[in-house]
């Protein structure tokens, strides 16, 4: 767990007292725009196979995703979601062996660097297909139901493109019918890859579906912290007390291209200058500054502090070697019996 330095200052009188945990969470969001800063570079040198895909600007709403949440509950990030999958637990080396293809990651270098998962620990593996997380969060937390389970929680995220799928309806349906205790937290990012909203959905705000399924829903500035932990940590703490499921709809603009492959050029000029654009990791730390939460000296300890925890995940995971698929062995556990009989 990241440690937090103590208040120096006091908040301006008539202002609302920053949430608690913003200074936990800063370090979550700067830990990965620096992690994620390495990954593009690594990218770019051709050490990557595969993609990169950033959460440039959607950190605040990913830090948020994965603070609230605890042992026993469910988490399903998806591709902008480094921030929360390291706030809920997942170690930076597991992440940094699976992009560099190390047999010694959690995947053992056989699938895409956004598929790991931590299933033992709550964190399920990402599926591509948009919207098919949310089936899957539910079915799991009907079958934590079934077997006896107490105190639990499911979240997961997904873009407002995702927002316009089949799997998205069927699966927010079967929550509120079943009245599982679900948070999804939709993140508008104003471009589902190059689409803008005006040809994704005619609707003022995603969030007015919400009556329409039988959720509680609420949107929130994206590139607000505060915004961020007080609405995504209200909506997890409604659904573990029996609250019907929930919807958080977050409104960002994606400060980089849909992957590292991608020039984002498709996005307007006008809309780089709207507030939902600005850049949630310079506003905290900014208004980290002017609260006097922690002074300079910190904040750049704490930069360097995450650049060489970052620098030896990344070294650590380089010196490991690749997976030889003549000697690995890749059978899924479903077919372990059977290819154990077979043999």
């Amino acid at each position: 767990m990241l440690q937090t330095a103590g208040r120096k200052g006091t908040s301006t009188p008539g202002k609302a007292a920053p949430h608690k945990r913003y200074l936990e969470a800063f370090r979550w969001m700067l830990q990965t725009r620096i992690f994620e800063e390495k990954l593009t570079s690594l990218y770019r040198g051709g050490l990557i196979t595969g993609g990169v895909y950033v959460g440039r600007g959607q950190e605040a709403v990913s830090a948020a995703c994965g603070m609230f949440l605890k042992k026993g509950d469910v988490f399903a990030p998806l591709i902008r979601d480094q921030a929360g999958r390291a706030a809920f637990g997942e170690p930076l080396l597991d992440v940094a062996r699976t992009y560099l293809g190390s047999r010694q990651g959690p995947m053992r270098g056989r699938d895409g660097n956004i598929h790991r998962g931590r299933p033992r620990a709550g964190q399920l593996a990402m599926i591509s297909h948009l919207g098919a997380m949310i089936p899957v969060v539910v079915g799991t937390l009907l079958a934590k139901r079934m077997k006896g389970e107490k105190d639990f929680v499911g979240l997961t995220t997904i873009g407002e493109g995702g927002m316009q799928t089949g799997a998205t309806h069927e699966g927010m349906n079967i929550a509120a019918v079943e009245g599982v205790p679900f948070v999804l937290v939709a993140t508008n990012n104003h471009y589902a890859y190059s689409t803008p909203n005006d040809r994704e959905f005619v609707c003022a705000d995603l969030v007015d579906r919400a009556p329409a399924y039988g959720y509680e829903g609420r949107s929130l500035d994206g590139t607000d912290l505060s915004e961020c932990l007080d609405v995504i940590g209200g909506a997890v703490e409604r659904a573990r007390a029996g609250g019907p499921p929930q919807l958080v709809v977050a409104s960002t603009l994606r400060l980089a291209g849909h992957g590292e492959h991608d020039d984002a050029s498709y996005v307007a000029a006008e809309i780089k200058g709207e507030d939902f654009a600005r850049d949630s990791l310079q506003r905290a730390e900014e208004f980290i500054k002017e609260e006097g939460l922690a002074d300079a000296d910190t904040l750049a300890q704490w930069r360097a502090d995450a650049t060489a925890q970052v620098n030896e995940a990344v070294s650590t995971a380089q010196e490991e070697a690749a997976p030889d698929g003549n000697e690995e062995d890749w059978s899924a556990i479903s077919t372990r019996t059977l290819t154990d009989r077979i043999s």
